[in-house]
């Protein structure tokens, strides 16, 4: 079981460095954006985000036990392949981009993709779904706060 998940784990932190490796020069378009006034817990969104990835990560882990062999396993594998890729895009595309309204496409597109795989891993491990509740719940609230930057930044859309 260790061994599976440290491989989930290794390839989740791939993805991750790979993604975010190259944006660091357009972040400083983001942090130079107007929020809302009332997001005063922008300071823990890094905790938020580190906890939904490592619910996700043990998530696919129960999965992959359930059924290590079976061919729907590796379907489930490759939406939580698919649903990090999207909720990792968000930043490097939408700053490259330099649009708001990417972002919030993309913060849309990642909740879809996650409430698909919440309910194609629910008959096959009900702990991975209640583990991905986490990521359903914080979504939308992520999405919302970007379509709200829309309007406080005339132009970055």
């Amino acid at each position: 079981m260790l061994g599976t998940g440290l491989l989930i784990t290794l390839v989740a932190i791939a993805l991750g460095v790979l993604l975010n490796r190259a944006i660091r020069a357009d972040q400083r378009w983001f942090f130079q954006l107007r929020r809302p006034a009332w997001l005063t817990f922008e300071g823990i969104i890094p905790v938020v985000w580190t906890s939904i990835f490592i619910c996700g990560i043990i998530s696919a882990n129960y999965v992959w036990h359930a059924d290590p062999q079976g061919f729907r396993t590796w379907l489930l594998m490759a939406g939580y392949g698919l649903l990090e890729l999207v909720i990792l895009a968000y930043t490097p595309v939408m700053c490259k981009t330099r649009s708001l309204t990417v972002g919030t496409i993309i913060g849309a597109a990642g909740f879809v993709v996650g409430l698909l795989l919440a309910i194609a891993v629910f008959p096959v491990s009900k702990i991975s779904f209640w583990l991905l509740l986490p990521f359903l719940l914080w979504s939308p609230v992520g999405t919302y706060i970007t379509w709200e930057m829309i309007w406080l930044n005339p132009g970055k859309s």
